[in-house]
């Protein structure tokens, strides 16, 4: 046990054999104990208002699941959160009267999922590549096609529809490289998405298409505009091409650049070469790399971003997870876009898991000694998480359930028919659960689902305005669906 930074309460330690050994007799107790009447311990019915209006409330006998080794996990704990941050986290906590108290029994609390990257503007077209690959087929209908037609408030309604689905999926913040900054009011309505979805972002600033386009140099106007304050949802970065201009765009501004770079190093080691990298910069996909390029990501104090399932289902290589490991790199999770995949970071989750196991098994029924050893349920959820958060440059804001950061967490349902009996919360959040298991999210302390429904947010409007930019954008573009195709 060891007090918080303020001495307010004490935190488990990191978990060893003993630790684990604590948790597991902790977690089979209490399902003995309600076993029989699990409706009895089901938590007490709260009025959504009052959580919404709550300035200060406590979660009360949750699963903590905090990503924080200095913090520790918890069978059994509470959670207090005050004006958005996490303020104390201990098996019980005395709280005044007036605190608000949240039942979290067989609840799990982890923190909310981080996407790395993600083409925001594209939820218009979800599915509509079902079977498609990168080349051609996203290149030439998705880039080339479809993407020049986006007026403005297509480019509102894509990136809109993107981020409520990511809130209703769990991940409360995402790395938003869309592509369509097409003009001035392009961009402003991108960013504006972004503001009305409620979910924290970053907006990586792309290039767009046609004259109107001001990548980069609309950096100018959009910093002291959009970006003045440190204390807000929505921070910037710079989606860079390997060419070292762009790169230099990033320096200028002050941005950390996001690359998108696979199976070619030799880009990646001019721009070494030519002194441009700096700390913070995003690496995305990374497939094929060769130890040179690995070898400059992490000496530069590079980040990276992995898609498994894009990666596998698109060609875009086989996924770097155990390159990333090889090296030293901490991965990041992101699901990419909509086209083809679903934008789950659980999905995400076991894709990696599976892949690298998978891996390391085949090599090791091949007779190969010494390989590397196989992923853990708590190393995914952390690559979700507080690398997710890393690689947006926010891990002091957020990524783990940490009292002085954001209180940006899940509250997951243990006790579904699907889940029932709880036996390892590290393996139910990552490997048995889906977005269906969401009780609430919870970004910077207000929270933004409860109970399978998103809060404030009017969703048979959405669902009109999207159909209607959807269509807007596919006549322009003389693109037909085949609903059954």
């Amino acid at each position: 046990m060891a007090k918080n930074q303020n001495g307010s309460f004490e935190a488990q330690g990191d978990s060893g054999p003993d630790r684990r050994s604590v948790l597991l007799a902790s977690l089979l107790a209490g399902a003995a104990s309600i076993a029989a009447t699990s409706s009895e311990a089901a938590p007490a019915f709260l009025d959504i208002k009052k959580l919404e209006k709550a300035r200060r409330y406590l979660i009360r006998n949750a699963i903590i699941l905090s990503v924080d080794p200095d913090v520790g996990d918890f069978a059994k704990a509470d959670m207090l959160v005050e004006n958005g941050k996490i303020r104390a986290i201990a098996p019980s906590l005395s709280v005044s009267a007036e605190t608000l108290v949240v039942d979290g029994t067989n609840r799990i609390l982890i923190p909310g999922f981080v996407d790395t990257h993600s083409h925001s503007y594209q939820g218009l077209l979800r599915g509509l590549l079902p079977n498609g690959v990168v080349m051609p087929d996203y290149d030439r209908d998705i880039q080339k096609t479809i993407t020049p037609h986006y007026t403005a408030e297509d480019a509102y309604q894509g990136v809109l529809i993107t981020a409520l689905g990511f809130v209703d999926l769990g991940t409360t913040t995402m790395i938003d490289i869309s592509q369509v900054a097409h003009t001035r009011d392009h961009v402003e309505a991108n960013i504006q998405a972004l503001r009305d979805s409620g979910m924290r972002s970053v907006f990586a600033m792309s290039r767009g298409i046609g004259p109107g386009s001001q990548y980069p140099d609309g950096m100018k106007y959009l910093l002291p505009q959009h970006f003045s304050s440190q204390d807000q949802l929505l921070t910037p970065a710079l989606s860079v091409s390997v060419e070292k201009e762009s790169f230099l765009s990033a320096r200028q501004y002050g941005l950390r650049a996001v690359l998108h770079i696979r199976v070619n190093s030799a880009p990646l080691v001019a721009l070494s070469q030519a002194g441009v990298l700096r700390e913070g910069d995003l690496f995305v996909h990374c497939a094929h790399l060769n130890k040179d390029a690995w070898k400059i990501i992490i000496d530069t104090g590079g980040r990276t971003s992995h898609s498994p399932v894009v990666e596998m289902s698109m060609g875009h290589g086989y996924p770097a997870i155990q390159d990333a490991l090889d090296a030293g790199a901490r991965p990041s999770l992101s699901c990419d876009h909509a086209a083809t995949v679903g934008m789950d970071m659980f999905g995400m989750m076991r894709a990696a898991f599976d892949i690298q196991r998978l891996a390391i098994q085949q090599r090791q029924r091949s007779g190969e000694k010494d390989t590397q050893k196989l992923l853990t349920c708590r190393e995914v959820l952390q690559f979700a998480t507080l690398n997710g958060a890393r690689a947006a440059g926010l891990d002091h804001k957020i990524g783990s359930l940490t009292p002085g950061k954001e209180a940006d967490f899940l509250m997951l349902r243990a006790d579904d028919l699907s889940i029932w009996p709880l036996n390892n919360a590290y393996a139910a959040a990552v490997n048995l659960m889906s977005a269906g298991h969401i009780e609430g999210v919870f970004v910077a302390g207000k929270v933004k689902k409860w109970q399978g429904r998103l809060l404030g947010v009017d969703k048979n409007k959405v669902l009109r305005e999207v159909a209607r930019s959807r269509d807007n954008v596919l006549q322009k573009a003389q693109f037909s669906i085949g609903l059954t195709a």
